[in-house]
């Protein structure tokens, strides 16, 4: 329940306050209502659903459609395909890009806040255990995923119900508004979403909008590597993969204007790695 108090209502930014019932002193049915603007949010089966319908339309849309339709293959398909497809094993292709959030340099903060780190579309949780195994042993560090399928997140829940993976919390949102308030977050990552946004521009805006001052915002997404000089199976499977778009890259012309420390890779023949950081306006401000 305390966690409530951090999040920021999506719509103006506003406080929130549970008003329902709770379960092991977590939220399970109910509403969160914002003290700004009045808005209420729904919980049901221990999800918040901090996203207006309405605004959930396109590619957003369509994409919820189908990881609500294939929940349960959509991880077995993953680790079968990416060696099969990309010549690499999926756990490496984690490995490539997990190790630009630098979580291993997470160290705790002067005033005892806890450490926090954000993965948006975080799915059915397989990078949970690659993110805590990359922590410094002993190292507490809140997990916290969102994710528009409720489906694709039914399956992260069952994940955490047979594991151990304790500071984890779950939510459903919007990548475009993402309920917490600025520089929240020690480490961001977001992976296989972006590309499909209504608008990326305003889901990256987001992800560097809630990270901290010079910390890591993590962008992985489809991008077709032609300097592996792909095969007509891997551009035939790629096209079928990516076929919400014509034109899947890496947006790092829509990245924000202050963004810093940029870098762009592939981590495999289907997807690359955007690594960035926002600086303390501050001090950017200071030094002009």
């Amino acid at each position: 329940m305390g966690d409530v108090a951090l999040l920021a209502c999506p719509a103006c930014g506003g406080t929130l306050v549970f008003h329902g019932q709770e379960d092991e002193g977590c939220v399970a049915w109910g509403r969160l209502r914002c003290g700004g603007c009045a808005e209420a949010w729904p919980v049901k089966r221990g999800l918040a659903r901090l996203f207006r319908e309405d605004a959930v339309r396109g590619t957003d849309r369509l994409m919820r459609v189908i990881y609500d339709g294939l929940p349960a293959l959509h991880d077995p398909l993953t680790s079968v395909l990416t060696p099969l497809l990309q010549f690499v094993s999926e756990a490496k292709m984690r490995a490539a890009y997990l190790r630009r959030m630098e979580l291993d340099s997470l160290r705790p903060t002067p005033d005892g806040t806890p450490l926090r780190v954000l993965e948006v579309g975080v799915g059915a949780g397989a990078n949970l255990p690659l993110i805590r195994r990359e922590l410094v042993s002993g190292q507490e560090v809140e997990v916290w995923g969102v994710d528009l399928s409720e489906g694709m997140l039914s399956r992260c829940q069952a994940r955490l119900r047979k594991g151990s993976y304790p500071g984890v919390r779950l939510m459903m949102a919007d990548g475009h508004s993402l309920p917490f308030p600025s520089g929240m977050f020690d480490r961001v990552l977001s992976v296989g979403g972006i590309g499909a946004y209504r608008d990326p521009a305003a889901g990256l805006r987001e992800l560097a909008r809630v990270a901290k001052p010079n910390t890591p915002v993590v962008v992985v997404d489809e991008q077709l590597d032609e300097a592996r000089r792909p095969s007509l199976l891997q551009r035939a499977a790629f096209r079928a993969i990516t076929f919400y778009t014509r034109d899947a890259h890496c947006p790092r012309e829509l990245l924000p204007t202050r963004a810093a420390d940029v870098l762009e890779e592939q981590v495999s023949t289907f997807f690359y790695c955007l690594r960035f950081r926002m600086p303390d306006a501050q001090a950017t401000s200071i030094t002009g």
